[in-house]
């Protein structure tokens, strides 16, 4: 009898706990119900939302609002579009803003081939690694004219502005671009009817006689690269000044088969004398070179400049205090890889003859008719191609501000511009 309630008390205690699992499940199970019901009554009351925001804020609404803020149908690009992306629309494609460039297309051909706006937003490496892009297809899907790029590495000022807007007035602009490297605190300060107007590239801080020189001419060459009509490259200074007018410049680098970088062995304290041991095996001292850091090159070979990273490190780490490299790293790299390609002189003519380390300025002074001849025709003659010309350079440095107003009066006649 005993048992038999105990059996009956262990059977009531777990019936017991049946029915409150049951109750218990049964009520999660009503909570569980509760908070589906209330998420999918959340989803459907934002969908409306959303949808009513999505057909209010089109561009074309079926029953537009003349007042409405929305009611403009390009107020979808100027209010959406623009505050986020404005910046690099206008960095990189156009600069007249980010409507322009949609209506414009940036990746079209045009934009492509030859951006329109020298800004951007790339690092050095970055800007190198796009420059270096070579296409497969020898043929260019447009009319391509061959252009030269010309390539001011200044201080700050041009200061022989009105000479050089003279060379170039009334030319082909089909022939020619204009970058401008300059300190990246000095915005040059040109009319808009200027063929310097905004061809001032991004540019970084440069200290004379150390590899920033070198980064800034690598810096031209990539921006120039960019357009895919340049086909020559001649980097130029402040106290430049073109000799022949632009139709003879045009014409004698065009129509080169070598590239001008100056390169020689210098024997010297000045030359082999600033060789770094620690760059063996890969540059050995047989192969140092100096030369003018003021060159001229054809594309091809401003495409390997721009792609070479071993060669400029080691003289980025080794040709330091006193070596200067901006004179010895393309003489060494051009006669090392591809001296077959270059003519081993500059198109710019320089005076070092006072054996200092800077070349001689001309002043108001020093400009004569006779002096300026000399310098277009001085009895020698120099290679080119596969014959040689009495025509060897094409510019000239240094020359002081106050020379401009003498050489603006003697240009017509002895320059042709």
């Amino acid at each position: 009898m005993r048992g038999k309630i105990e059996r009956d008390e262990s059977d009531h205690s777990k019936l017991i706990i049946i029915k409150d699992f049951s109750g218990g499940l049964l009520r999660l199970l009503c909570f569980l119900i509760v908070f589906v019901i209330g998420i999918v009554i959340g989803l459907i009351s934002s969908s409306h939302v959303d949808v009513d925001r999505y057909f209010t804020s089109q561009p074309y609404n079926v029953n537009p609002n003349p007042k409405h803020p929305y009611a403009n149908p390009n107020s979808f690009y100027s209010d959406s579009i623009t505050k986020s992306t404005s910046a690099a629309y206008d960095q990189n494609c156009s600069t007249i803003g980010v409507v322009s460039c949609v209506r414009e297309d940036c990746l079209s051909m045009e934009s492509f081939r030859s951006p329109k706006n020298l800004s951007h937003r790339m690092s050095d490496e970055e800007l190198l690694w796009r420059a270096s892009l070579v296409p497969e297809n020898v043929k260019y899907p447009f009319d391509r004219m061959p252009k030269i790029a010309f390539m001011f590495l200044v201080r700050r000022e041009l200061p022989f502005l009105p000479l050089w807007e003279r060379f170039f007035k009334n030319q082909d602009v089909r022939k020619y671009s204009i970058y401008v490297h300059t300190s990246p605190d000095f915005e040059l300060d040109v009319s808009n009817s200027s063929v310097f107007y905004k061809r001032q590239i991004p540019s970084q801080a440069v200290t004379w006689g150390t590899v920033s020189l070198v980064d800034a001419e690598r810096r031209l060459l990539g921006n120039a690269l960019l357009d895919f009509s340049n086909e020559r490259f001649v980097l130029l200074s402040e106290s430049c000044i073109p000799v022949y007018n632009f139709l003879m410049v045009y014409k004698y680098l065009v129509n080169s088969i070598y590239s001008f970088i100056d390169s020689y062995d210098d024997p010297s304290r000045y030359g082999r004398g600033r060789y770094n041991r620690h760059m063996k095996p890969d540059i050995r001292l047989r192969d140092w070179r100096k030369g003018s850091q003021w060159f001229e090159m054809n594309r091809q070979l401003a495409i390997k400049v721009i792609s070479d990273s071993k060669y400029y490190n080691l003289f980025k780490t080794y040709c330091t205090e006193d070596c200067y490299p901006d004179e010895h790293y393309m003489p060494t790299f051009v006669h090392m890889f591809y001296g077959s390609l270059n003519a081993d002189r500059t198109v710019t003519y320089v005076d070092w003859s006072q054996r200092a380390p800077h070349p001689a300025t001309f002043g108001e002074n020093d400009i004569t008719e006779s002096f300026m001849r000399s310098l277009r025709n001085n009895g020698t003659s120099c290679l080119y191609n596969k014959g040689t010309t009495p025509i060897c350079y094409l510019f000239a440095r240094k020359f002081k501000p106050n020379a401009l107003k003498p050489l603006l009066e003697l240009a017509p006649k002895v320059f042709e511009y």
